[in-house]
């Protein structure tokens, strides 16, 4: 078997129909780009309309055009299309690059990354700089989520600013798709699996069209899934709190018990005995709450769903 050579892109797309074309003409323009393959996450508008009328016109022009399209049959999220994308490219390639298509992360630097996985690096990671173009809000939360991500984590840490811009080589590319859980986190799957990583520092600018499908309580949620997927931390908490309080009630209980030996009986408030109800209630519905998460996931995991169905692969 002659071993894979090349270096292909894997580029995730929803909803993508103003910026799709310009995207996919900067990555070719690229040197050292094989192929470009691009997955439709279930897009609404007119992305895959977009690919495939490119497609149309190089084949007119009798020009090579190496790009493909995995047809997803509907929205299964972008975790599930990266999946996708470096399944449909292990085997085929010596490296695939993830990066979004929606010209936030500079195809430019794709040639910077090759020239380091030709040094020897296994895996090459894209590193927003401080000059981050997106709002105050999306940048000051990403930071808060990395320092609590890391603090909470003792498995691997996650480098501030590192996102899914990343180079894999073939062995870290076949690592990565081995690992099939259904809650996947590849910010934190990646640098699990232990491969040497390279950082190459760039500046995110903001979108050139269309609009991000990122919504803050989506943002908050996949923070959510980062955490539960890689700790089991948030359950030891509410076990330590649930003891603090315990003891805290019984200190409270022997006061009280004295208080009565001494100065006898009086009649207990009802606000106090409210506010302690309402507390002690919310702390239970919580730690509920944090424990249902865990079972879901391990509902999901029982299940053992594939991560998505193709429509249909279109190569050009």
């Amino acid at each position: 078997m002659v071993k894979p050579e090349g270096v292909w892109i894997v580029a995730a797309c929803f909803n993508e129909q103003a910026v799709i074309t310009a995207f996919i003409e900067r990555v070719l323009a690229v040197p050292g780009v094989e192929r470009l393959v691009l997955i439709d996450d279930g897009s609404s508008d007119d992305t895959v309309s977009q690919i495939r009328l490119w497609q149309a016109r190089q084949a007119q022009l009798g020009a090579a055009a190496p790009v493909s399209l995995l047809e997803l049959t509907r929205n299964f999220g972008k975790e599930a299309a990266m999946l996708a994308g470096l399944d449909h490219v292990r085997g085929e390639c010596a490296a695939a690059v993830l990066i979004d298509s929606d010209l936030q992360h500079p195809p430019e630097l794709i040639e910077a990354m090759v020239q380091k996985w030709r040094d020897g690096a296994e895996v090459v990671t894209a590193v927003r700089d401080d000059s981050d173009e997106e709002s105050r809000f999306k940048v000051a939360s990403a930071h808060w989520f990395y320092r609590v991500f890391n603090k909470v984590v003792d498995s691997i840490q996650i480098k501030e600013g590192a996102g899914d811009y990343r180079l894999l080589d073939a062995q870290a590319l076949e690592a990565v798709t081995s690992l099939r859980e259904s809650s996947r986190f590849s910010k934190g799957l990646l640098p699990w699996t232990g491969y040497r990583s390279v950082e190459l520092p760039y500046q995110r600018v903001i979108r050139s069209g269309g609009q991000t499908s990122w919504s803050p309580f989506k943002l908050v949620s996949y923070a959510f899934d980062g955490i539960f997927s890689f700790s089991v931390l948030p359950l030891k908490v509410w076990t330590v709190l649930g003891v603090l309080i315990s003891l805290l009630s019984l200190v409270y209980a022997s006061l009280i018990a004295l208080r009565t030996v001494l100065i006898g009986v009086d009649v207990p408030g009802y606000a106090s005995m409210m506010t302690a109800v309402l507390f002690l209630g919310g702390i239970q519905l919580i730690g509920i709450g944090v424990l249902g998460d865990y079972i879901g996931r391990i509902y999901v995991e029982a299940k053992d769903r594939p991560h998505y169905f193709i429509r249909a692969i279109h190569n050009s």
